[in-house]
């Protein structure tokens, strides 16, 4: 599941820096790459197993915390400090709520009526939203007739996913919209981002740590709004929720960062495509969940779409 930015050409959604200088990394970037394929693509299925035991707000809440609670240990390790400003913190406030809270919850919710393998193929929608909206929103990205046909195909992937030929049968109409919604808050979060804070002179950790804790702090407003204390904590589903907020949040936003910064945005953000295949793989191996011909299926279109709107034009 992405959660974090460097660009406009970044693999998914969280943060508002631009992207950081080269350096050489620890570990092969392929196995970097392997892993964080794995962790995003496991998230669905933590997603689901966590809401077994938890209500999807308290879900999203840990998860933020133990997510935001890595970063802070990767920022006193470097000594990074919080960025200043109140214009900068206004508009990490926004991109909190686009990037984290708001899609991050959606998800939550939509698993409790869909499986987290339909669930893993509306996340990977995000391409196509972030096409269709910056046809209209950005006015240097103009778009190819490759990039068109993209667009296209890759809808026709989510018409088949969702079985459209047979009136979307045994579909639930409101946790999947509530996934294609979460997946569209991305790309609105990524225009946000580069409108307003493309240029801030903080370091990308430094930003997407104050993000997280901003998003942290929207959820633990709303969360008692809408849920009580639970009367019991479930060991299994509370340990999903910690991986999820320390890997699939946390780790995962720095993964990314070493990825982008090393190969560059282009590569780095390839590792989309393998998050609906591993969340597919995972809840039907796991969890047990049902897959129909046309999931598959549609999940190939989808992705083929998605990479030819990723196809730029050449100089």
């Amino acid at each position: 599941m992405t959660t974090v930015t460097a660009s406009r050409d970044a693999a998914g959604p969280a943060s508002a820096s631009s992207v950081p200088p080269r350096t050489r990394g620890r570990l092969d970037w392929r196995l970097r790459f392997a892993a964080l394929s794995l962790i995003w693509g496991f998230s669905f299925l933590l997603i689901k197993v966590g809401t077994d035991g938890y209500a999807p707000f308290q879900v999203t809440l840990g998860r933020l915390v133990f997510g935001t609670a890595v970063l802070a240990a990767a920022m006193a390790v470097k000594r990074e400090r919080l960025p200043r400003g109140i214009r900068t913190w206004g508009h990490l406030t926004v991109a909190a709520f686009l990037l984290n809270a708001l899609p991050f919850s959606l998800f939550a919710y939509s698993e409790l009526t869909i499986p987290s393998t339909l669930a893993g193929i509306c996340n990977a929608t995000s391409p196509l939203w972030g096409m269709a909206l910056s046809m209209v929103a950005l006015s240097e990205d103009r778009p190819t007739r490759v990039r068109v046909a993209g667009l296209g195909i890759g809808f026709i992937g989510v018409l088949t996913v969702l079985g459209a030929w047979q009136g979307f049968h045994g579909l639930d109409a409101t946790g999947t919209a509530m996934a294609l919604l979460a997946s569209l808050s991305y790309p609105i979060g990524w225009i946000y981002v580069r409108r307003t804070l493309a240029r801030a002179g903080e370091s990308h950790l430094s930003l997407t740590g104050a993000q997280l804790l901003l998003a942290t702090v929207q959820l633990a407003v709303v969360t008692p709004l809408f849920t009580s204390v639970p009367t019991s904590f479930s060991l299994v589903p509370l340990l999903a929720i910690v991986a999820l907020g320390a890997l699939g949040t946390g780790l995962a936003v720095l993964l990314q960062y070493g990825l982008v910064a090393e190969v560059g945005p282009t590569t780095a953000q390839m590792v989309t495509y393998f998050i609906p295949v591993i969340a597919t793989a995972a809840g039907v191996a796991v969890l047990g969940e049902s897959l129909a011909w046309s999931t598959p299926v549609g999940a190939v279109i989808v992705l083929a779409g998605a990479a030819l709107t990723q196809v730029r034009r050449s100089a």
